[in-house]
């Protein structure tokens, strides 16, 4: 039976790289969907705990994956010997950052050097994981052929960047809508009829270049306009005017105007991280990202000047910073979560 066919009848077999908070949401959708789902990790606590019907996330219900356990569509493994037994395969694996600020996709290509060991004929692999353009057709694509099958001919490659906003209350997996590239039209098919059978919407784009170049702009922009209201913050703090007040009158402006609120730096696993792939990528054309760059030095001197405002504080009661007690509240990058990244 065709691959597309399989899919759009869901009798394909779904296999998710990566049990975290990205594919460990993305693998339940599709077992609710009613697909047979193989979820694999390195992690052999990981693998124990779902096998178990048990959450090792906290925003992730643990009622919720008991009942897709108990549907017997679902079971994890950490044997990539396995992989065979998938059609389609999602990676959801990190992409952080070297300590010279430049990307690692040592996870990426990794994952790819052991399913190049492992995979078949006929199957479907997407990438799902922040990074820079190109990296789907120039590492992982390349890896996989050394599996001896070629690609787009025996077997067929995607890029759907994940958009997952943990605990948001408002949207979840199903709900956000799928950015899906690829570089050929069947790839690009394949693509959209799988994520429409669990999102709601999928969005298109012409390549896997664009595809993961609209993830990079979505935090891009995120990124430079933190910057600029931390930027704000401290200006309106020598002027003596609260930040929060002109935020909140700026917003009544139904048009134009998107709030964004200033903090003590930057947290979690994309904003701090995904600008720096495209500024890493764009050396290679011989251009400069100056406002990312900008947006880097004032969104990671914020903890600096939180301290200096701390100092004042101290200061007023006549104590030194040293030798003082400080209690933190709130060690995770967001509230009701339990990722301290």
């Amino acid at each position: 039976m065709d691959l597309l066919q399989k899919i759009n009848e869901n009798k394909a077999v779904i296999g998710v790289v990566g049990l975290g908070y990205v594919g460990l949401p993305l693998l339940m959708e599709f077992v609710e969907q009613g697909f047979r789902t193989i979820g694999f990790d390195i992690d052999q606590y990981k693998v124990d705990k779902l096998n178990a019907g048990e959450s090792y996330i906290k925003h992730i219900d643990e009622g919720r994956v008991k009942a897709v356990r108990e549907t017997n569509l679902f079971e994890a493994s950490s044997d990539f010997g396995r992989i065979k037994e998938v059609d389609c395969i999602l990676i959801c694996v990190p992409t952080p950052l070297t300590k010279h600020r430049e990307p690692d996709v040592s996870y990426i290509s990794g994952t790819a050097e052991t399913l190049s060991k492992n995979i078949r004929e006929g199957q479907f692999i997407v990438l799902e994981s922040s990074t820079y353009p190109g990296t789907t057709e120039e590492i992982l694509k390349p890896i996989l052929e050394k599996s001896g099958l070629k690609g787009d001919k025996d077997f067929w490659v995607a890029f759907s960047p994940e958009r997952e906003d943990p605990n948001n209350p408002n949207f979840n997996t199903r709900t956000i809508p799928k950015v899906i590239g690829a570089n050929t039209e069947y790839a690009r098919q394949l693509a959209s009829a799988l994520y429409e059978k669990v999102i709601v919407k999928t969005v298109p784009v012409s390549s896997s270049q664009a595809a993961e170049a609209t993830k990079l702009l979505e935090n891009i922009f995120r990124s430079v306009n933190i910057a600029m209201v931390n930027e704000m913050k401290m200006i309106f703090d020598k002027m003596g005017i609260d930040v929060w007040e002109v935020i909140n009158a700026a917003s009544t402006k139904p048009f134009g105007f998107m709030p964004f609120y200033p903090g003590p730096g930057l947290g979690g696993h994309c904003i701090p991280i995904d600008p720096f792939y495209l500024t890493w990528k764009a050396r290679e054309f011989e251009m400069n990202t100056r406002f990312i760059e900008l947006a880097g030095e004032v969104n990671t001197s914020m903890p600096h000047w939180v301290v200096s405002k701390v100092m004042d504080a101290l200061n007023d009661h006549e104590k030194s910073i040293k030798g003082s007690k400080i209690l933190l509240l709130g060690a995770a990058y967001k509230k009701d979560i339990d990722d301290p990244r």
